[in-house]
């Protein structure tokens, strides 16, 4: 059997601090590139006509701008879509179009682009989404993170106290904030797959902040003389053999999307390769040092049943004023 990291002691609590500061600051730099850009809605959020397009020669960016604003389009937004040869038009619904019966704004852009570009360009997928109904997606977008919180709040009160639930949920709030910074620094289009990305996200972080309060309600009940502190980096030393290995082959298979799937799926990948990183991070230094926290905040009392837990708040109290100590001379 493989066996990797095995018997490590490797005090992560310690550095909580300067992971603080990190993840504060990548927060802090994702919202000031939000609130410069704004969010990057896709059109199924937005609403209006996105055509693919895709030239036999590099076409200059103004030139396909100029030939959508002529069909009555104006502002539309054109992307490079991969290669040099392969763009988006994205056209807001536009009421003072005149069409032809039958006539969508899709064929109207095509015709458009036909008639410039003659037998250069060719044409992919072509969508088109109302504006209530992108609003109404949007809607139930948000609705369906909130949901996932709610859940996630409910499942973690009854399988754990509520001091490991406030740590675990705090923990996913922090991930779903650090997966908007990056997807702000790197502009990416905020769509339903985008969506579904961070649902995924915010399970998977969840299971391996579970995995490790589990191993450390088991080894507090062990009563061991130890501080809360110790039996936090034991139970993450413990289970780190466990978190390589599947957070390695998790990754294996994201990059495979990220470099071989495509333009239309790499968002999400670049998602699930950030959150396989911020998820473990927040695992560690955030579940495990908000933990850390509470119990000295609110610490619980005694009792028959969680003497292994009494000992190590006692322990840790003991080690606090230890180092309050040390500090003050």
């Amino acid at each position: 059997m493989l066996r990797i990291l095995h018997d490590t002691k490797y005090d992560f609590i310690r550095h909580w601090k300067k992971a603080a500061i990190l993840t504060i600051a990548w927060i802090i730099i994702g919202l000031g590139f939000l609130a410069f850009h704004g969010v990057n809605y896709s059109i199924e959020f937005t609403g209006g006509t996105l055509v693919q397009l895709q030239f036999k020669h590099p076409p200059h960016v103004d030139d396909i701008r100029a030939v959508v604003d002529q069909a009555g389009f104006p502002n539309s937004e054109i992307t490079k879509f991969g290669s040099d040869t392969e763009y988006t038009v994205r056209a807001q619904p536009h009421a003072g179009v005149a069409t032809a019966a039958g006539d969508s704004a899709a064929n109207i852009i095509q015709a458009a682009l036909k008639s410039r570009y003659d037998g250069d360009v060719s044409f992919g997928r072509s969508e088109f989404v109302g504006p209530r109904v992108g609003a109404e997606l949007r809607y139930k977008a948000a609705i369906a993170v909130l949901i996932s919180f709610v859940v996630t709040l409910i499942y973690l009160a009854v399988r754990f106290q509520w001091r490991f639930g406030l740590a675990a949920v705090i923990a996913t709030a922090h991930d779903v904030l650090t997966t908007l910074a990056f997807m702000a620094m790197l502009r990416l289009e905020v769509s339903l797959t985008v969506v579904a990305a961070i649902l995924t996200v915010i399970g998977y972080s969840l299971n391996d902040t579970i995995i490790i309060f589990d191993r450390v309600r088991e080894n507090l009940k062990k009563q061991r003389r130890e501080s809360l502190r110790d039996v936090l980096n034991r139970s993450i030393n413990e289970t780190l053999p466990r978190s390589v290995l599947t957070h390695a082959t998790t990754l294996a298979a994201t990059l495979a999307l990220l470099f071989f799937a495509g333009e239309v799926i790499r968002p999400f990948a670049w998602i699930m390769a950030f959150g396989i990183f911020t998820g473990t991070f927040s695992s560690i230094y955030v579940a495990g040092a908000l933990l850390l926290w509470i119990e000295r905040k609110w610490p619980r009392a005694t009792s028959v049943e969680g003497k292994g837990e009494a000992r190590a708040m006692a322990e840790e109290r003991r080690r606090s004023r230890a180092e309050g100590a040390v500090v003050s001379r």
